[in-house]
């Protein structure tokens, strides 16, 4: 494998001083579609961003270059990297696309051989005319795509690369030392400095976070956009019961969600706490399924761990003691996910939640801490006891290897939100039987994930080279 620098991870926001810029609840958690946030999500809203950027010159685009370099061209197929970029020329973006729609545009640019740049110009481009480059990393980050337009003589119109940093997160070469920081009462990129102003505040993390969410927007849109996201994990939990039949790729993985839910119903018709476990698992299923068939989920804080935040955040509003004793759902929602936030924050700026970077322990070992602190907040814990469950479950999903079988968000992708949402769940009730004191904390581990990715091979960060991804026999 070619690299263009050393094999140092970089901590997110270390090229940009001291304090990365702020990330709050809405940059973490966004709506779009499946199967991958670094491999769809951002390659689609980089491939907009290049479109937008042509916007004057598309009538004098005559060729149009694309290239993908390491672990996007490694596993973009499986991915759903090439048609994400197709379809994000012509300016869909993967917040408001369809995934008919984006089915539909992949099929008419695949017949007709041109994607409509911006929307309106025709521009000669397949799928096959991407150049695939999965042994070349450049210097940002593994996940990197390139771009080119020409006029008729050959001219270059306009070039730039960007890398798809993890959660949809894009960065265009050259812009990282532009970024500034975004003014909030609290600023804080480390756990410790989190406890400390909680500390001085005298106030919980949750009401930490919902105050710099504040000073950006209003309390009452904070609110209503926190709800949104809800609303939209519970509609792709609703969605993935009732899709049944098997998953796109090739695999032939059947969907679960759709038998298992009829069962519980038919099982647990009260909701027993007894079954608590069981609609866990469910929950994470069926987000998880409908995120491999290319459907509409929460980037939570990536696809490939969606289903982590709604399966625990389901556990918090139907089987803890605060909403048995009539507290509004929608308040602990709010709680929730505000303080899973201010924790996803944490790690995105201290280390990374790209499986293409630092395996999947970025991935779904980040949202497993996010939700198990979340959990916590919600079960009445100090920010001392939250912090400690965050850092109880990451510390035992790390190392935790991307090695998806056919470069598809399906095994062992699917099944491995369940088992972290379980430990999450485990972690936070852990962290409620201490009073917050613990020898490892959260920096620590958060540290650890860093250097343990940094020390992985590249074959086990969703490159589809090692692990599983080499080691099943694909029928």
């Amino acid at each position: 494998m070619v690299h263009t620098t050393d094999d140092d991870v970089g901590r997110a926001g270390t090229a940009l001083g001291d304090r990365a810029p702020f990330v709050g609840v809405f940059d973490l958690f966004t709506i779009g579609i499946g199967p991958s946030s670094s491999h769809t999500v951002g390659p689609m809203r980089a491939a907009a961003a290049f479109a937008d950027e042509l916007a004057e010159r598309i009538p004098l685009v005559a060729a149009l270059e694309v290239e993908l370099f390491g672990s996007l061209a490694a596993t973009g197929a499986g991915h759903g990297t090439l048609t994400a970029v197709l379809v994000g020329l012509e300016g869909c973006r993967p917040d408001v696309v369809r995934a008919d729609e984006v089915s539909a545009r992949a099929a008419r640019i695949e017949r007709d051989g041109v994607v409509r740049l911006g929307g309106t110009g025709s521009v000669p481009l397949r799928a096959r005319d991407i150049r695939l480059a999965p042994l070349t990393v450049l210097a940002r980050h593994t996940n990197a795509l390139r771009f080119t337009a020409r006029d008729a003589a050959g001219r270059t119109l306009a070039h730039g690369t960007w890398y798809s940093v993890g959660g949809g997160f894009i960065v265009r070469e050259g812009e990282e030392a532009a970024a500034t920081e975004t003014p909030v009462p609290h600023p804080f990129s480390t756990a410790s400095e989190l406890l400390a102003i909680c500390a001085a505040e005298q106030a919980g993390i949750a009401e930490i976070a919902l105050r710099n969410e504040c000073a950006l927007r209003s309390a009452h849109d904070v609110r209503e956009g926190l709800l949104r996201i809800r609303d939209a994990m519970d509609e792709c939990v609703a969605a993935g019961t009732r899709a049944d039949g098997e998953l796109p790729g090739g695999l032939r993985v059947r969907r679960r969600a759709p038998q298992w839910h009829a069962r519980l119903l038919q099982e647990d018709p009260d909701r027993s706490p007894a079954y608590a476990q069981e609609w866990v698992n469910l929950v994470a299923l069926a987000v998880n399924e409908e995120n491999a068939a290319g459907g509409r989920v929460v980037t939570a804080p990536t696809n490939g761990a969606a289903g982590i935040i709604p399966a625990v955040l389901h556990y918090a509003t139907h089987y803890t003691p605060a909403v048995a004793a009539g507290r509004h759902r929608d308040d602990v929602a709010v709680e929730f996910l505000v303080t899973a936030a201010a924790i996803g924050s944490i790690y995105k700026a201290r280390a990374s939640i790209s499986g293409a970077e630092v395996g999947c322990q970025g991935e779904v070992g980040s949202a497993s801490s996010m939700a198990a602190g979340a959990l916590a907040a919600v079960l009445g814990g100090t920010p001392e006891q939250v912090e400690n469950a965050a850092e109880i479950a990451m510390e035992h999903n790390l190392g935790l290897t991307c090695d998806p079988v056919g470069g598809l968000v399906q095994i062992p992708c699917i099944e491995r939100n369940a088992i972290a949402s379980g430990k999450a769940v485990n972690a936070a009730k852990m962290a409620m039987w201490g009073d917050g004191t613990h020898r490892v904390s959260l920096d620590a581990v958060i540290e650890t994930m860093r250097q343990t990715g940094r020390d992985m091979s590249d074959k086990y960060k969703e490159t589809a080279r090692g692990g599983l991804a080499v080691n099943v026999v694909e029928c």
